[in-house]
């Protein structure tokens, strides 16, 4: 799970600063090292997102005051992952019997607050050694007397330890001891541990915390077959229809070029060849359109890099490493933006292409960083633990204006030298050609609307399972099933496009360039409609905070997919533009 570089670099770390023994950041320890156990979030179980720091509830701190080292990475901070030092004695193999550690004095404020917690069924997380653990704050129990309610709080926390050589391996909270709750009362608070060898490797230790009853269950399967199954029914019947239409086609064309120029103008010529002069034209906004595309191409390479390394690095085993990861990629795949969205920029005649360069490298960053930072006023408003720090926002800025404007500037000057010179098969005229009317279901409109359908239904299982493990207790492992989707996403998206654009340059309609991209990204519009469906239907959610977060960031995702499958559709499209206006000879 860890490169052996890091591995590496820690090694000569450790010997560099002369410390003897081990951490969660090498997960090797000796008898008797310490052992952190980390207090992370408290919150309501029904809102997994809504969470605040353990320590907002006025629970105490155990004794020990110091410890050799801290933790949190840059995907943590913006996932409000806010590990805090629980203060107790912890040591490798080192059993310790039940052991009073604090006491509280319930006074009025504190009282208020557990009993709202135990009425709200909230839970907490800590970790130990990377290894999450889950308790339940209290619980509420009808008394029989005048069946008034009573709040209980658990107040021991017994800690059974696994360990496999010089590894934890496997970690258990036992919540005992229940202290009903009542003005002024003194609550003490407890803990053990018990140390025990065990057999599970050290590679399998998280694998007790997927659950693969219910991402390999056989309707999970069925999808994915049918998903394959259409896609091979519809690159067929695409592949069909457009060679046996494209050859009728061709025979037409060729019979009409033996004709000579009177019988020509006489003849009743129709179809996609009559825009030949037009079908290169610059699609409008051009600025914007290269800046969609870049971004696109960048997407698209990032979804597809941190699948694979999920796939091969088992990402969902290190909190916050998707999202660093997911960041890092991003920055380092900026030259792909600017190659694509500058190379396009100056095909379609652009000339301010600094001002394209700057709308491609912040477009997306800008929508991103708007979105959570109001999600994150919100959840400033509730002391939620989701609040982002103001260093990790000073972070974040510093990576887009140092490290993806450079790294887009180079890919702009790179694709404007390289692939910026138009080549199209055919010349463009200098008027535009009116287009004439069509059937109503021609309209541009009427295709984007239509086009999204078939790869929602291509992919629309899958996002149950996402946001079951987003937004629900489910860790999301099946990334092979994740890479399958999106290879049969980018399929359907490219087949599906590809036949919208065959019928509207039939129709003599040349304004391909946007009607392919957004009939492609009109899958995104399908998934954040489905979004409130999951939303009212499979998810308990309440509260402003909650209902912000959750609309806000399947706002983005929605985005981010519809300018995936947008570029992925026009680039298809293009291509198969290209090949059948080259075919043809035209005068």
């Amino acid at each position: 799970m860890k490169s052996s570089f890091y591995y590496s670099f820690l090694c000569i770390l450790g010997i560099s600063l002369s410390i003897v023994g081990g951490d969660e950041h090498t997960h090797i320890y000796d008898d008797n090292d310490e052992v952190v156990l980390w207090m992370n979030t408290v919150g309501p179980y029904h809102n997994r997102q809504e969470t605040y720091g353990y320590f907002s509830l006025p629970f105490c701190v155990g004794s020990k005051e110091s410890i050799s080292h801290y933790h949190e990475t840059l995907g943590e901070a913006l996932q409000g992952v806010e590990l805090e030092f629980s203060g107790l004695e912890i040591e490798f193999k080192a059993d310790i019997s039940r052991t009073p550690y604090c006491e509280i004095k319930l006074t009025d404020e504190k009282l208020k607050t557990f009993v709202y917690a135990v009425k709200n069924h909230y839970w907490y997380q800590m970790y130990i050694d990377d290894l999450p653990i889950w308790g339940i704050v209290g619980e509420m129990d009808e008394g029989s007397h005048n069946n008034e309610m009573s709040y209980y709080i658990w107040t021991h926390k017994k800690l059974d330890m696994g360990y496999n050589g010089k590894h934890i391996v496997d970690v258990n909270l036992t919540s005992e001891n229940k202290v009903k709750l009542e003005l002024n009362a003194f609550i003490p608070f407890t803990y053990e541990v018990n140390w025990h060898r065990s057999n599970i490797k050290f590679e399998d230790r998280f694998d007790k915390y997927l659950d693969p009853n219910f991402f390999q269950h056989r309707i999970h399967w069925f999808s994915i077959f049918n998903s394959f199954m259409m896609v091979i029914f519809l690159v067929g019947l695409v592949s069909m229809i457009l060679m046996r239409t494209l050859r009728k086609d061709y025979a037409r064309y060729s019979k009409d070029e033996e004709l000579d120029d009177m019988e020509r103008d006489l003849g009743d010529e129709y179809g996609w060849k009559q825009v030949h002069g037009d079908v290169f034209r610059p699609a409008s906004n051009a600025m914007l359109f290269s800046a969609l595309i870049g971004a696109g191409y960048q997407v698209t390479v990032v979804t597809l890099s941190v699948i694979i390394f999920a796939i091969l690095g088992e990402l969902y085993t290190e909190r916050g490493s998707l999202l660093s990861t997911s960041i890092f990629v991003y920055a380092a795949t900026s030259p792909v933006n600017g190659y694509f969205g500058g190379g396009l920029y100056a095909r379609l005649g652009g000339k301010i292409w600094i001002k394209q360069m700057l709308l491609s490298a912040f477009m997306l960053p800008a929508l991103v960083c708007g979105t959570a930072f109001f999600i994150n006023f919100i959840a400033i408003y509730y002391h939620a633990s989701r609040a982002i720090p103001f260093g990790t926002m000073v972070a974040v800025t510093c990576i887009c204006f140092f490290v993806i404007l450079p790294l887009t500037l180079v890919g702009t000057v790179l694709g404007r030298n390289l692939a910026g010179q138009p080549d199209y098969p055919c010349r463009i005229n200098a008027v535009p050609r009116p287009i004439p009317e069509k059937k109503w279901f021609m309209e541009p409109f009427v295709i984007i609307f239509l086009g999204g359908i078939l790869p929602f239904g291509s992919i629309f299982i899958e996002m149950y399972f996402i946001f079951t493990s987003f937004w629900a207790y489910k860790i999301y492992y099946v990334y092979g099933f994740m890479l399958l989707v999106f290879l049969i996403l980018m399929i359907v998206t490219v087949c599906v496009t590809i036949v919208c654009t065959y019928f509207l340059l039939n129709a003599e309609d040349y304004r391909w360039q946007w009607t392919s991209f957004l009939a492609a990204a009109s899958t995104s519009g399908y998934v954040y409609m489905y979004s409130f469906y999951y939303f009212f239907f499979k998810t308990k959610m309440y509260g402003l905070f909650q209902t912000a977060f959750y609309f806000g960031y399947m706002a983005l995702f929605s985005l981010a997919l519809g300018i995936m499958c947008g570029t992925v559709g026009y680039v298809g499209t293009s291509l198969f533009v290209r090949k059948i206006y080259s075919t043809v000879k035209i005068d």
